[in-house]
């Protein structure tokens, strides 16, 4: 496997931060497998294992890269090894224990009481192994809410992030991916680096439990914060900000602006190259809680403005005046930007050995010594069957 990404990526000064580090990734769909490829990228050793239909994203099609892969199924599984064990026979099971056993980290995202209806819970892995780290995933906990199905936009829905997304007259919206099963998925990222370290100095694991609806309302942060001290609801805004104004999207000659002003000092500087500097000393827009307070008399002046150039001159002129600004791109687009910036923000991963190829997109983490490294092309289902099962030692229950 190698990398056409260059210098930054993949090129480790030492050994990796999670070599040596095994983990067993029995989850399924995008929080479990983004978690386990965080972990993977930088040196642990991910089994996936999976049911004999496989990954549930594999067949969530399209699109697909010029293989035929499916891309969702691509965008969380690199650098990982695929078997598969059939939970509902005996020899599935056997081998399923044995690699769950021989791990350093179990993750899981099964509704509860799944995995301890085939003796692979926490409780009864722990009592033969104490070190091992288990993460367990779902939807809304193990108590009540155990039965409910963890689909992200269940989650956006119940959690509230979908009633403060969105304009005023428009209904609530979800997000245009499904952020809460990735901020999930770093949160147990989190849970096991920290439980890993505890049992570097104590010799014991522990259960990470993570939840999706507590990983959004955790995510909801000011929302959340000014709820709980008011015991208001946020009201949807669309692009506009509760506590900052002008921090939204603007109309100019060719589309939306996004302008970003925090400071009154910056805002000084917007209505300057705007060729209207007096509004910075109008009573209704010298400080950030007067501009809030009359946001629907700012709004149009600034537009009238802004409506006489297109967005990316716009742009260019406010961010040297020190104006965070910049239009709305397309994702393409957005790409391009990274790339120009020098963020290396894709890389291509090559399989040596025959002509299957991946395009990703990088790790955002980025360190020093020890930098993500791009090893193993996203697997097909039960590649790595041989391999993995052969290098097993038997465990004396499994015998």
């Amino acid at each position: 496997m190698s990398v056409d990404s260059g210098p930054k990526h993949g090129t480790a000064q030492g050994a990796a931060p999670l070599e040596g580090v095994r983990v067993a990734d029995f989850s399924r769909v995008l929080a479990g497998p983004y978690a386990s490829m965080m972990l993977a990228d930088f040196g642990a050793d991910v089994i996936k294992v999976e049911s004999p239909a496989g990954d549930d994203t594999r067949a969530w099609i399209p699109p697909v890269d010029k293989h035929g892969v499916g891309t969702y199924f691509s965008s969380v599984n690199r650098n990982k090894r695929s078997v598969v064990c059939d939970l509902r026979t005996e020899e599935g099971l056997v081998r399923a224990r044995d690699l769950a056993l021989q791990a350093d980290v179990v993750i899981e995202n099964f509704r509860p009481g799944v995995m301890q209806k085939f003796g692979l819970d926490y409780e009864t892995l722990h009592a033969e192994r104490p070190e091992l780290v288990y993460c367990s995933i779902t939807g809304f906990g193990s108590a009540s809410g155990a039965h409910l199905p963890g689909y992200d936009l269940l989650v956006q829905a119940v959690g509230g992030l979908m009633s403060v997304t969105g304009s005023m007259d428009s209904e609530p919206s979800k997000v245009g991916v499904a952020l809460v099963d990735v901020i999930t998925g770093q949160n147990a990222v989190v849970g096991i680096l920290a439980a890993l370290r505890h049992r570097d100095a104590t010799g014991r694991g522990q259960r990470i439990d993570v939840n999706l609806l507590s990983s959004l309302l955790a995510g909801l942060v000011n929302q959340a914060s000014s709820t709980l001290a008011t015991g208001e609801a946020p009201q949807r805004m669309g692009n506009a900000h509760p506590s900052i104004a002008p921090y939204e999207t603007l109309r100019t000659q060719d589309g939306p602006l996004a302008v970003a002003v925090g400071t009154d000092r910056q805002f000084a500087g917007l209505v300057r190259v705007l060729g209207v500097p007096k509004l910075a000393e109008d009573p209704r827009f010298r400080t950030n809680t007067d501009r809030v307070a009359h946001r629907g008399e700012l709004k149009p002046l600034l537009e009238e403005q802004l409506v006489r150039r297109p967005a990316a001159e716009w742009a260019g002129d406010l961010s040297a005046e020190g104006v965070p600004a910049g239009k709305v791109n397309s994702i393409v687009e957005a790409l391009q930007l990274a790339e120009e910036l020098g963020l290396d923000p894709a890389v291509e991963m090559n399989d040596g050995a025959g002509p299957r190829t991946s395009h990703q997109v990088a790790n955002p983490i980025q360190l020093s010594e020890t930098p993500a490294s791009y090893r193993r092309l996203p697997p097909l289902l039960g590649e790595h069957n041989d391999a993995a099962f052969a290098a097993l030692t038997t465990t004396s229950n499994g015998k």
